[in-house]
């Protein structure tokens, strides 16, 4: 079964919660370069204007911290860094973040170790989802009667300061 979702507009994004876990989907703005990290060099994948960030919470948890991610992703041109089979900080894991026009979602890979960015590392509550970028919103193609999906503004960014003396 799938279903559409329309995204706030803005840059904002949608909140898939499911009992224990939570997804957090935005969409880039512009074509963007990704730099990923991993222990054999570096390389840059291209995003699309419309392509999907999103930020899996496996354990659940606050969702600022994905937000934070999506944008320093997205905005700022963070670099994804993936970690070898085994490293000792994947347990440590709490959010992870994947980019691509398509997503799906697994519970049977180890955190933050895959360079493939068509392959997001979930709670079991999500196997066997796929986002897919639908023009204004997400497509979620899975049991969308598990989970519930939210929308959330984006946040204020740049941020506007007031000066005081």
């Amino acid at each position: 079964m799938s279903k559409n979702y329309n995204l706030p507009p803005g840059g904002g994004y949608l909140l898939i919660r499911g009992d224990s876990s939570f997804i957090l989907v935005g969409k880039t703005g512009r074509q963007i370069a990704v730099c990923i990290e991993d222990p054999g060099g570096e390389y840059c994948q291209g995003l699309s204007e419309g392509d999907l960030v999103a930020v899996s919470a496996p354990e659940g948890g606050d969702p600022v911290p994905a937000i934070m991610l999506i944008e320093m992703v997205r905005t700022y041109g963070f670099p994804l860094i993936v970690l070898p089979k085994g490293h000792p900080g994947s347990r440590r894991l709490r959010y992870i973040v994947s980019a691509g026009e398509s997503i799906r979602m697994s519970c049977s890979i180890e955190r933050g170790t895959h360079p493939e960015q068509d392959i997001l590392c979930s709670s079991g509550e999500f196997l066997g989802m796929v986002l897919q970028s639908v023009p204004g919103g997400v497509c979620i193609n899975g049991d969308c009667n598990s989970f519930r999906v939210s929308q959330i503004d984006r946040i204020s960014i740049p941020i506007h300061e007031k000066i005081l003396e």
